[in-house]
């Protein structure tokens, strides 16, 4: 696709400079490694194949979260979206989980979303928190705006940290943003935000070698029991 470079630079918005997330790995309930890195924007086409089955997934609302997702994937990679970031998680090399946000301004980030590609491990817990961390500790944020399309999504943050309700808006729309601020993580920190860096050399070349995703029934079926459908 051809591209005006002097029309882009009016399309594109502002990007404030983000150091990057420092890979780390996390072991599962059932003894697996997964290894929580950032996303590349040439890693977008790949991750999208992993998103796209959960599309046609109502329970849970994965539809709408992933649907939303796909765009902001998407958006990241044409270059239509101000300072986002994308983490994920991989067990073996295979996508199990992505969470994404942006930058407001330099001191407030607005989170987007957190799909888990496969449950019953917590893998969303462990990115939701991977997310935080990024924001807090890496890119020095005072607060990160939040809302959740799912009631496990209001307990898993909302409730479990907890955060502070306030009447600010989300970009997202639906209900008026839930603040995590510093010292809400700080104090969560010990119970919810793990992992050890660094990553094991081996674990992390399987990792950047390839994005592996499974097939669409796999997918379904980790999510849903929707095997063969």
């Amino acid at each position: 696709m051809a591209v005006d470079m002097e029309l882009e630079a009016v399309l594109r918005p502002i990007q404030y400079p983000m150091v990057p997330y420092p890979p780390k790995v996390i072991t599962l309930a059932n003894g697996k490694k997964m290894v929580i890195r950032q996303a590349m924007r040439e890693d977008v086409p790949a991750i999208l194949k992993s998103v796209h089955p959960c599309l046609f997934i109502e329970r849970d609302y994965y539809d709408i979260v992933s649907a939303r997702l796909y765009g902001e994937l998407l958006a990241w990679y044409r270059y239509r979206v101000k300072s986002e970031y994308c983490l994920m998680g991989q067990v073996d090399g295979y996508l199990v989980g992505v969470v994404n946000g942006r930058l407001e301004d330099e001191k407030v980030g607005m989170s987007y979303h957190t799909l888990a590609i496969d449950r019953g491990l917590r893998i969303g817990s462990h990115l939701f928190a991977a997310k935080m961390e990024y924001h807090i500790e890496y890119l020095n944020q005072d607060a990160v705006l939040i809302v959740a399309e799912s009631p496990i999504g209001f307990r898993r943050w909302m409730v479990e940290y907890p955060l502070e309700a306030t009447k600010i808006p989300h970009e997202l729309g639906g209900g008026d943003s839930y603040r995590l601020t510093r010292e809400i993580y700080l104090k969560a920190k010990p119970r919810l935000v793990v992992g050890d860096r660094p990553v094991p050399q081996d674990l992390m070349d399987e990792a950047m070698a390839d994005i592996k995703f499974a097939d669409d029934n796999t997918i379904r079926e980790r999510i849903a029991g929707l095997k063969g459908r």
